[in-house]
C-alpha cells in the first residue's frame, strides 16, 4: 500500500447480549428537553411518545397513557442517536466471533447507527437482522470487501467484482489504495451502470482530482487532498507520499485549498476527516501514556500492545519530527476546516477499532478533534446526526427528533451544545424503540471489560 495503513481489530470473546425489550404500550420521555439538531433550538418541557420503532409523536408534558412506560427527563436533554461514519464490524478473518460486544460498544456511547468500511458477506445478515431488531445492534450500512491493487487488478475483474457487490446487496463500494487508473475508470464506470456507490481512499494513480471528479460519495481521512496540494513543477515520485501525504508536508502550496474544496462542493463529494487517528496515533506523544486511556479496558493488552508498537514504529522513524507533524497537522486543519466551511460538508468517523480508537468511545475524541478544528458545537454534533441522514438521503427518517423519525434517541444529564464532554455517560440510549438505560449499559460494560482481560 502507498499509504501506512493498518487496522488493528479488536478481539473480545461472543457471549449472548441481554436487552430490555419492546414493551407494547411503548415509552414515553416525559418533561424533557428536546434539541433540535438544524438549528440548536431547544424545546423544554415536552413528552417524547415512542410505540414500536418510532418517534410516534412530541407533545407538551401532560397526562400519560395508561401502561406507557414512563423514562422521566426532567432537567434532562434529548437528541438523536449519533452516527459513525467510518466503523468496523466483526468478520471471520478476525479470528473471534465478538460481534455482540462490538456492537454493544457502539451503542453503549449514543452511536445507532453505524456504516462499516471493510464488509464482508455476513455483515449483509446483520444489516437484515439489525433492522428487524432481531439482534441488539445500530442501524448497519455495510460497503463491499475491499476494492484494491490485490483484489482487482485488471478491468475485467472490476466489471467481474462490481456486477456482483451490486447484486449481493452491499450499500457502496469500498476503495482502498493500489489501484491503477485504468482499472478505477472501469470501476467507476460498471459502478455507474448497475447503480452502486463507492467511498474510501483515494489510490495514488488516481490522484484526488481524478477522484472528485468521478464521483465519491465520501472521501475518507481527508486522503489525497495533501497530496494535490503539491504543484506539478514539483515532479516529485507520488509513492513517496507516506502517511497520507506527510512527506509532501513541506512541498504543499495551500493557496490550491479552494480549488480542492470548490470541486468537492460541485460533485457533492463529503469528506470523513477521521482526524483522532491524526491526532491519538500519528501524534509524537509517547504511546505508553495512552496505556492508562480508561476506554481501553474494553480491549485485550494484546490489542493495545500492537496499538502501542504501531504508534512506536511511525514516531519513531527518522523522518518523523515534531516540526514535521506540526506543519502536516497544520495544513491538515486548513483543509478539513474550508471543507466544512466551503465544500460539500463533513460527515463523523473515527474509524474505528483503528489504532488507539475503542468502538464507540472513539466518537467522543473524534467530536473533541473536529471541536478544535474550529467547528462550533453545533456543527459538530451535525456531523454526526442531520448530516449522515443527508448523504443517505433518509432525512426524516433518522439523525433528528422528529414525530415519525426512527427512535434512535440519547437521554443526557446536561446539555450537549455547551459541552461536547456532556455526550458521555449518557442516562440512556434508544435504538430503534429499544430502551437501554444506564445500569444495563454499566452492567453489559463491566462483562466486556472483564472478559478483556483474559485475552
Amino acid at each position: 500500500m502507498n499509504h501506512l495503513f493498518a487496522v488493528v481489530f479488536l478481539f473480545i470473546s461472543c457471549t449472548a447480549t441481554t436487552q430490555n425489550p419492546q414493551t407494547e404500550e411503548g415509552y414515553i420521555i416525559k418533561n424533557v428537553n428536546v434539541i433540535d439538531v438544524r438549528d440548536g433550538s431547544v424545546k423544554s418541557g415536552m413528552d417524547v411518545h415512542i410505540k414500536g420503532q418510532r418517534i410516534k409523536s412530541i407533545t407538551k408534558t401532560g397526562e400519560v397513557e395508561s401502561n406507557t412506560e414512563v423514562i422521566d427527563g426532567t432537567g434532562r436533554y434529548v437528541m438523536p442517536g449519533l452516527t459513525e461514519m467510518h466503523a468496523h464490524i466483526p468478520s471471520p478473518q478476525w479470528g473471534r466471533d465478538n460481534t455482540d460486544e462490538t456492537l454493544f460498544l457502539y451503542l453503549s456511547n449514543g452511536v445507532t447507527t453505524i456504516r462499516g468500511m471493510l464488509g464482508h458477506p455476513i455483515h449483509l445478515e446483520l444489516r437484515e437482522k439489525a433492522a428487524n431488531n432481531e439482534i441488539l445492534s445500530p442501524r448497519i450500512f455495510t460497503s463491499s470487501p475491499s476494492v484494491n491493487g490485490n483484489t482487482v487488478k485488471t478491468m475485467e475483474e472490476a466489471i467481474e467484482k462490481v456486477t456482483k457487490y451490486k447484486k449481493d446487496g452491499y450499500d457502496f463500494l469500498k476503495i482502498h489504495p493500489g489501484l491503477k487508473r485504468e482499472v478505477f475508470d472501469q470501476v467507476v464506470k460498471t459502478a455507474n451502470e448497475v447503480g452502486i456507490g463507492f467511498s474510501g481512499h483515494v489510490p495514488v494513480d488516481v490522484g484526488i482530482r481524478h477522484a472528485i471528479q468521478n464521483g465519491y460519495g465520501t472521501i475518507d481521512h481527508v486522503d489525497g487532498f495533501l497530496e494535490g496540494l503539491v504543484p506539478e513543477s514539483v515532479d516529485v515520485n507520488p509513492n513517496e507520499n507516506g502517511f497520507f501525504g506527510y512527506n509532501f508536508s513541506h512541498l504543499a502550496d495551500t493557496d490550491l485549498i479552494d480549488e480542492l474544496v470548490q470541486m468537492t462542493k460541485k460533485k457533492e463529494v463529503w469528506v470523513v476527516p477521521t482526524q483522532s487517528l491524526f491526532v491519538r496515533w500519528f501524534s509524537p506523544v509517547d504511546p505508553e501514556r495512552f496505556r492508562a486511556d480508561p476506554d481501553f479496558k474494553y480491549m485485550p493488552k494484546s490489542t493495545v500492545d500492537q496499538w502501542v508498537n504501531s504508534k512506536k514504529s511511525l514516531i519513531e522513524n527518522p523522518d518523523f519530527t515534531i516540526e514535521k507533524y506540526m506543519l502536516f497537522t497544520d495544513i491538515r486543519y486548513q483543509l478539513i476546516k474550508s471543507l466544512h466551511e466551503n465544500g460539500h460538508g463533513l460527515l463523523l468517523g473515527s474509524d474505528a477499532p483503528q489504532v488507539f480508537n475503542v468502538p464507540g468511545f472513539s466518537i467522543h475524541h473524534e467530536l473533541d478533534a473536529i471541536e478544535d478544528i474550529g467547528l462550533n458545537l453545533l456543527e459538530a454534533i451535525q456531523t454526526g446526526t442531520i448530516n449522515p441522514a443527508k448523504y443517505f438521503n433518509m432525512e426524516g427518517e433518522f439523525g433528528e427528533v422528529i414525530e415519525g423519525a426512527s427512535a434512535d434517541l440519547i437521554l443526557l444529564d446536561q446539555n450537549p451544545l455547551e459541552d461536547l464532554k456532556n455526550l458521555r455517560n449518557p442516562v440512556g440510549v434508544m435504538v430503534r424503540g429499544q430502551w437501554l438505560d444506564r445500569a444495563t449499559i454499566d452492567q453489559r460494560l463491566e462483562e466486556i471489560a472483564e472478559r478483556a482481560k483474559d485475552i
